[in-house]
């Protein structure tokens, strides 16, 4: 069993889906968790973490603004005085045709996805140095981390970039007993999509294992990573995609 009481988590946007699920998981670990997101649902979520007896702090922040990121640092450490975990899951996932995306849509998607990455763990990183540890877990995605998808150019580069960016930092955090990995889901069903119900089940044809992704499989991976049995491992791009991209 995992046992995270004593450790402060940060995971971003935990209003919904995949984020939440991770953070009522660290919860359920003994964590004590500071969740932020643009939407109000993330205090609906840190009642739900209150529920389970670790203390919460709800921040609305967004991510891909560098002033939001500090601010939301500052607002951690008048509450708590370390900042132990952070797990980089905010992002957006708009599908448009390449010949058709504006600047616009590629830069609303890269500094969200990869700049919100880079802001939220440029604030936290000194203060995992200065304490010698620090457990950090990038949402990365099959989608360019692996493989290809049409309409998602601008999405695939972002998350593949989230890979390369997590085994670059990994060797230079090393030293200080920071690890840091990424998770890449496959198909996940956040109940949440409008995909009708032939496309539905043509998807989960395409995966071995025959269902899809849970928000729970990924949370499982996560609160793993930032545990200490994980300790040798570091610098990795973990696929969970219940065997979506195996050849």
């Amino acid at each position: 069993m995992v046992n995270l009481k004593g450790k402060v988590a940060i995971v971003t946007g935990a209003g919904h889906g995949i984020g939440r699920e991770i953070a009522l998981s660290l919860a359920k670990a003994g964590a004590d968790l500071v969740i932020t997101d643009l939407s109000d649902s993330i205090f609906e979520v840190s009642k739900q973490i209150e529920a389970l007896g670790s203390k919460t702090l709800p921040v609305k922040c967004d991510v891909s603004n560098m002033e939001q990121a500090e601010q939301a640092r500052d607002t951690v450490l008048a509450k708590f005085d370390k900042v132990d975990i952070l797990v980089n899951n905010a992002g957006i996932y708009p599908q448009k045709a390449f010949l058709e995306m504006t600047n616009e849509d590629w830069s609303k998607v890269l500094h969200t996805n990869l700049d919100g990455v880079f802001h939220c763990t440029k604030v936290v990183l000194p203060l995992m140095i200065k304490q010698k540890y620090g457990k950090i877990v990038n949402l990365a995605s099959v989608a360019g981390a692996v493989v290809g998808f049409t309409n998602l150019a601008h999405y695939s580069a972002s998350k593949a970039a989230i890979a390369g960016f997590t085994k670059s930092l990994a060797l230079e955090m090393a030293p200080h007993k920071i690890n840091i990995n990424a998770v890449a889901p496959g198909p996940i069903d956040v109940g949440d999509t409008q995909m009708e119900e032939a496309m539905y089940e043509q998807v989960i044809k395409t995966i071995p294992i025959g269902r899809m992704g849970k928000p729970l499989d990924i949370a499982n991976l996560v609160l793993f990573l930032v545990d200490d049995a994980s300790n040798f491992i570091t610098g990795q791009c973990i696929v969970c995609d219940g065997g979506y991209t195996l050849p």
